[in-house]
Parts: C-alpha cells; sequence; structure tokens
C-alpha cells in the first residue's frame, strides 16, 4: 500500500487511525480468551512468562507474638515443599475438592520470600510493599494480629495482589475492614463468643461479675465486645473493661485494680506473650485461689493457642478457651498434617501453623481450578467455596465477607497432661451452625475487583 507524505496509507483518514488506535487499546486492556480460563489481561507481578511463582510470608518474627509467627514460618515452608512435589503431600492428599498436582502452581516451580511484621501495623506494611514491588509477589499472606491483617489486606486492594491472611480473630478483617482482596481462614471474636457461651454457663452459672483486660487494637475491641455481649446474654454483668498496651510485660497495676474490684471472673482479652506474661501474673497474685461472691474467682481467655499454653505453663491448668484448630483432632486432614509437620520440625504445629499451611495451599488450589493466576478470577474461584479434608470439618469461604465457617473447638488447659505439647483438652467442638452470622452485622464493603 503507498503511503501519503505524512506516512498515512492512502485512502485511509488520520482519524481513522486514530479511532483504530483507541479500538485497539481498549481491547488490549481487556481480557482475551484465547482458551478456557486463559488471559491475555496483564497484572501486577503476572509470572506467566517465568518458570517460578513467588510467594511473600510476611510474619511477626519479632515483638510479642513472634513465637506465633515462627510456626507460621515452617508451616510456609512446609507448604512450599509440599506444592512443590517434596515431601509426602501432607493435606494436598486429603483436600477436597482439589485441583493441585504437586508439581508447583500451574506449572510453575514456588519460591518465596520472608518479611517481619514485628506485630506492628506500619511495619507489616511497609513489609509487604516491599514484597509487592520489589520482589514481585503474586500472593503474599501472614501475620499474628488483627492490626496486621487490615493494614496488609488495605495495602493488597490498592496493589491488586492478593492477600490471604494469617492469624487474625477481630471482627472487623472480615467485617467493616473486609477487602475484595483479603481472605481469612481463621475464625473470628464473634465465633469464640459464640462457642464459649453455652460452656461458660454450663459451668460457672448465670450470675457471674466479669472484669475485662483488653489489648488496646482491634481484635482486643471486638473480643472484649463480643465477651461481653455473650456473656451479658447469660445474665452475667460486667463489672469494669480496661485496656491495656500490646507488650506490656508486666500487669501487676491492672491486676491489683481487679483484686479490688467485686468481680469474680477475670476475661483476658490477650494474645501471645501478652496473654502468657498477664494470665501467669494473675495466678501468681493468688486469683485462682479467691473466693469472690460466694464463689471460686474463675479466670477464662478466649482466645488459647498451645504455644500460649507452653509459654504459660502450669497457669494454664483448668482455663477455659476457644482455638481455630488442634493437633490432636483425628480426622484424616489433621492426622496428615500433624505427621508432616512433626517429620520436618519434630514437634506438632500450632493452630498458628495450621491456618497459615491451610491459605497457602487453598490459593495455589484456586489458581489451579480458575487456570490462571490473574487476581479477579482467582478471587471468584475462592468466593463461595466449598471444602473439607483440612481439619475443620465442612468448610466454606463465604462470598459475602470471605470469612470462613467451620466449626469452633472450646479447650481447657490440661490438668494431668501426658507430655510437653498435650495442654489443651477439647471440651467440645462447636457446630458451625452456632457461629454463623449474618453477613450484615459487622458492616464494611469488599470493594472491587481491581482490572
Amino acid at each position: 500500500m503507498s503511503r501519503s507524505k505524512n506516512n498515512t496509507p492512502q485512502g485511509v483518514s488520520r482519524r481513522t487511525i486514530l479511532k483504530t488506535g483507541a479500538t485497539a487499546a481498549v481491547v488490549a486492556s481487556s481480557p482475551m480468551f484465547f482458551m478456557r480460563n486463559a488471559w491475555a489481561q496483564e497484572f501486577r507481578n503476572d509470572p506467566s512468562k517465568q518458570s517460578t511463582v513467588t510467594f511473600g510470608f510476611n510474619v511477626p518474627q519479632t515483638g510479642p507474638y513472634a513465637d506465633e509467627g515462627a510456626d507460621e514460618l515452617r508451616a510456609y515452608k512446609l507448604a512450599v515443599k509440599h506444592l512443590n512435589g517434596e515431601g509426602d503431600g501432607g493435606m494436598i492428599n486429603t483436600m477436597q475438592p482439589s485441583s493441585l498436582k504437586g508439581n508447583g502452581i500451574l506449572g510453575k516451580k514456588v519460591q518465596f520470600v520472608t518479611g517481619d511484621t514485628q506485630t506492628k501495623s506500619d511495619a507489616a506494611r511497609a513489609s509487604a510493599q516491599r514484597m509487592i514491588q520489589r520482589d514481585g509477589v503474586t500472593m503474599f499472606t501472614g501475620g499474628s494480629s488483627s492490626g496486621v491483617a487490615i493494614a496488609c489486606q488495605s495495602l493488597a486492594q490498592e496493589l491488586g495482589v492478593i492477600y490471604m491472611c494469617g492469624l487474625t480473630h477481630s471482627n472487623d478483617t472480615t467485617g467493616k475492614d473486609k477487602r475484595r482482596y483479603g481472605f481469612r481462614h481463621f475464625f473470628n471474636a464473634y465465633m469464640s463468643g459464640r462457642a464459649l457461651g453455652p460452656v461458660l454457663k454450663e459451668e460457672y452459672g448465670t450470675d457471674r461479675r466479669a472484669y475485662h483486660l483488653t489489648a488496646d487494637y482491634t481484635w482486643g475491641w471486638t473480643q472484649e465486645e463480643s465477651m461481653k455481649n455473650t456473656t451479658e446474654e447469660l445474665g452475667w454483668t460486667t463489672a469494669r473493661t480496661v485496656r491495656t498496651p500490646v507488650g506490656a510485660g508486666d500487669y501487676s497495676q491492672y491486676l491489683t485494680q481487679v483484686l479490688s474490684s467485686d468481680a469474680d471472673v477475670l476475661i483476658l482479652n490477650h494474645y501471645g506473650n501478652d496473654m502468657v506474661n498477664s494470665l501467669t501474673q494473675a495466678v501468681n497474685f493468688g486469683m485462682r485461689d479467691r473466693s469472690v461472691n460466694g464463689k471460686n474467682f474463675e479466670i477464662v481467655v478466649p482466645l488459647f493457642s498451645r504455644l500460649m499454653a507452653q509459654g504459660a505453663g502450669n497457669a494454664i491448668k483448668g482455663i477455659l478457651g476457644s482455638t481455630n484448630w488442634n493437633w490432636s483432632l483425628q480426622d484424616a486432614g489433621s492426622l496428615a498434617f500433624v505427621k508432616s509437620f512433626g517429620a520436618e520440625y519434630g514437634a506438632p504445629p500450632s493452630q498458628a501453623a495450621h491456618t497459615c499451611y491451610v491459605q497457602t495451599l487453598l490459593y495455589a488450589n484456586a489458581c489451579e481450578m480458575a487456570g490462571t493466576f490473574y487476581p479477579p478470577e482467582v478471587i471468584k474461584t475462592l468466593e463461595g467455596f466449598k471444602f473439607d479434608g483440612m481439619g475443620n470439618g465442612p468448610t466454606e469461604y463465604r462470598a459475602d465477607d470471605h470469612q470462613c465457617f467451620k466449626d469452633v473447638l472450646v479447650v481447657r488447659g490440661a490438668e494431668d497432661p501426658t507430655n510437653q505439647f498435650d495442654l489443651l483438652d477439647v471440651v467440645k467442638e462447636v457446630p458451625r451452625s452456632q457461629v454463623e452470622y449474618d453477613p450484615s452485622i459487622f458492616g464494611g464493603e469488599l470493594g472491587p475487583y481491581k482490572v
């Protein structure tokens, strides 16, 4: 075709070329289907032209939740081994339905980078941002703090990279602060309250006065609210609620005030080393030997973990709480995971390890099911996904808020443990029907799929 002096093909106006170019640009920015589940859409950190895919494991390696973070990282590394076809496969063998093949994800070997959240929201967000912008992660995950989780999933929404929450128990994570690009496998404070209520009524009665010591951030606030609502429905009254700083260490000034009150139950809305310190100090203050209002003084820890039980030692004996998962469960998924983790690290996994391992497999499986790493399609695959064989019975990622619903465990500190890890007795496996709720009660909007 001959061209005019301005290099425009003869017989074709510049307006036509501009219009055609604009159309081409629009087409180029839209998903194009060359085959089923294949997207030409560009997205941040697309690994399609690489032989590997990179995950970011952002855990508290320092700070008051560092013990949880260390076990999370162990689980993440084990998940990567299993995804890449190394080891015995763990829960890949029990997960149903599953598209995982043990050859990486969509044929790409999984590699990872790590970061330290420091159990601080700002530090966690900065670490995650480095992972996304410098290391090119396709998915990031981790954390043992709801403040961290909320900050990270907000960043995930901004940058269009999926965040699979680690430990986060605040109602706000999948409530007012929920995001399209964030998913939570862990249960929440509301579920702890609903699970614990009937057990507290049966064991401690309906005429009690409760004193709350509460970690002063989003998790503590919603845990306090959920436990307060639950216990007041039982007929209990609330003597006082007191906020304490994360990482306080010494709780004597707060415990002295409990002793001078007329409360006969202390509810410790603390986690990690904070819970270890406050519970140990409360027991050393003689609280469990007291009688108030004609009743034995009791202590409740709404959210437990085996790692916390280990740290608290004898102080944990007889204390009621709830947990997301426990290594003593005898279902096929739990047995497979405990076997794999124990062979790798010489100790059973914590609930932190279980949650983070499962989150990694769930993301990988969603990519395989969707046939792509393109985040909107992976998200749509996870929304409403129902699965089993992962240690909590039949489970569903509710599409409305990205909250997992499954059975919840009420546990008690073992009075006579048979070994150093047998520290929590399962009192009751609470069915998911008892802890489910309407997604509207905590508000929030998921936001858009970013394209």
